[in-house]
């Protein structure tokens, strides 16, 4: 597939810890669907593969999803490597994790997105990071949704008090 073929689509995320908000290319479906093609970075409850629908509210805007409609089964987990983890290390520690199926994409030289098929071992990816977390490499996070109806993260407590 050629990313001719490709749109983007986006998502607010105002109140992430990290990002404003995210992209993500999306083979256009029609009638407003999309399937993302890429793994999430920084949005909660959304995967590689779901169908998504997605609209604009104006022509110059690209379109933001507005709700899974189909997910695929994926699941996604977030790691932040700790900076005295050399690059070597962790290809090891990822490329352990591909015997459960488990892909990654890097984000930069510490931010990973952690991809699990339909059909791979979720548990057990998530028993190893944390074995991972607890040795001191890394941390990590599911990526569930966090708030019903919302690809964002939870607004901060102290805004809020």
């Amino acid at each position: 597939m050629s990313n001719k073929e490709l749109e983007k689509v986006y998502i607010d995320l105002p109140n992430h810890w990290a990002i404003g908000g995210e992209s993500f290319w999306a083979t256009p479906l029609g009638n407003d669907l999309y399937r993302i093609e890429n793994v999430p970075f920084f949005a909660y409850g959304l995967n590689f593969l779901d169908v998504v629908l997605a609209t604009s509210d104006s022509d110059e805007l690209k379109p933001e999803i507005r709700k899974v409609v189909n997910p695929s089964g994926h699941r996604t987990y977030r790691i932040i490597f700790k900076n005295e983890t050399e690059r070597e290390k962790q290809v090891e520690l990822l490329e352990a994790l591909e015997q459960h199926e488990a892909s990654y994409e890097r984000a930069d030289a510490i931010n990973v997105a952690v991809d699990i098929k339909p059909s791979g071992d979720h548990i057990a990816v998530y028993d190893q990071l944390d074995e991972y977390e607890q040795t001191g490499f890394l941390s990590f996070e599911t990526c569930e949704a966090r708030i019903e109806g919302s690809f964002d993260d939870l607004p901060d407590e102290e805004e809020n008090a």
